[in-house]
C-alpha cells in the first residue's frame, strides 16, 4: 500500500481491539463465527504480527509514532507511517512520512480532523496518564459506558463515533480512532453463565463486537472512501505456563491479529 496515495484522498480508520489474542481471533474466523470481520480480511484470515509492546499505553505510544505491529516473519518490513529521520531502514518510497513525533499530529497538519473514541483506562482523561494519548487528537471522547465494565461498550463507542462524524462536513478528511475495550477483562459477562474470564469469554466478546461492526461500517461508508487498519495492541494470558494477564513476555501476549482494509 502506497500511503502517499492514500493520505489526502481517503479518510482513515484505526481500530485497536484491545487485548485480542491472535489465536482466538484466527480460530473464530476459521470457524465462521466472526463473519463481519472476516469480510474485511484476505483469504487467509488475520495476519499474525508481533506487537511493539505488551500493554495498552506502550503499544499505542509506539503505534502513533509509526511502529504498528510487525509481520511475524524475518525481514525488514516497510512501515505505513514514519517520522522523518535519517537512517530509517523501514521507511520506503511508499511510506507516508511526517514531521514531529506522531502521525496523528502529522495528519492534522495534512488537513485531517482527528477523532479519538477511547475505551480502556489509558484513554479516560481522568488524570495525567489517561490524558496523554487522547490529547494527540482534535477531539476525544470517553465515558464509563465506553469502558471495560459496560457489556454494550462497543455499541456505545459506535454511537459516539457516528455522532462525531455527523458533525463534520463530508468534505472534511477525517481520521477516526477507536480503542475497542470489549475484549479486555472483565469479559465474562459476554458468556452466559460464566463466573470468571477465560479464553471462551474472550472469544464471546469478539463475537459481540463482530455483531456490531456493520453499524460502524455503514457510518463510515456514508462519508466516502476509507483506508482502515484493525489490529490488537497485545494479547493476554489465561493460565498458559502459569501466567495470567499481560505486561509480560509470553507469545500469547506478543502475537496479535492485524489487517488492512478499504471501504
Amino acid at each position: 500500500m502506497d500511503m502517499n496515495r492514500v493520505i489526502g484522498r481517503d479518510h482513515l480508520c484505526f481500530l485497536t481491539l484491545d487485548t485480542l489474542r491472535f489465536d482466538v481471533a484466527q480460530a473464530e474466523h476459521l470457524a465462521g463465527r466472526t463473519p463481519n470481520f472476516s469480510g474485511l480480511l484476505p483469504a487467509g484470515g488475520w495476519e499474525q504480527r508481533h506487537t511493539p509492546a505488551s500493554f495498552t499505553f506502550a503499544a499505542h505510544a509506539a503505534f502513533f509514532a509509526g511502529f504498528l505491529p510487525t509481520p511475524a516473519r524475518p525481514g525488514r518490513h516497510p512501515r505505513l507511517f514514519a517520522a522523518r529521520f535519517e537512517g530509517s531502514e523501514t521507511t520506503t518510497s511508499e511510506t507516508w512520512t511526517f514531521e514531529g513525533a506522531d502521525w496523528v499530529t502529522g495528519l492534522r497538519a495534512a488537513g485531517y480532523h482527528t477523532v479519538c473514541v477511547g475505551g480502556v483506562g489509558f484513554f479516560n482523561k481522568r488524570g495525567a496518564l489517561g490524558s496523554v494519548l487522547p490529547s494527540l487528537f482534535d477531539e476525544s471522547h470517553w465515558s464509563p459506558e465506553l469502558g471495560v465494565t459496560d457489556p454494550r461498550s462497543f455499541e456505545h463507542q459506535i454511537a459516539v463515533a457516528a455522532q462525531a462524524l455527523d458533525r463534520l462536513p463530508k468534505t472534511q478528511r477525517t481520521f477516526l480512532f477507536i480503542n475497542v475495550s470489549a475484549l479486555h477483562q472483565p469479559n465474562r459477562f459476554y458468556l452466559e453463565g460464566a463466573i470468571d474470564d477465560s479464553m471462551e469469554s474472550h472469544a464471546a466478546a469478539l463475537r459481540c463486537v463482530d455483531a456490531q461492526l456493520p453499524t460502524l461500517l455503514e457510518a463510515l461508508r456514508g462519508r466516502g472512501s476509507w483506508f482502515g487498519i484493525v489490529c490488537s495492541d497485545h494479547g493476554t494470558a489465561y493460565g498458559e505456563n502459569g501466567y495470567n494477564g499481560h505486561r509480560l513476555g509470553h507469545p500469547v501476549v506478543w502475537d496479535v491479529p492485524y489487517a488492512e482494509f478499504k471501504l
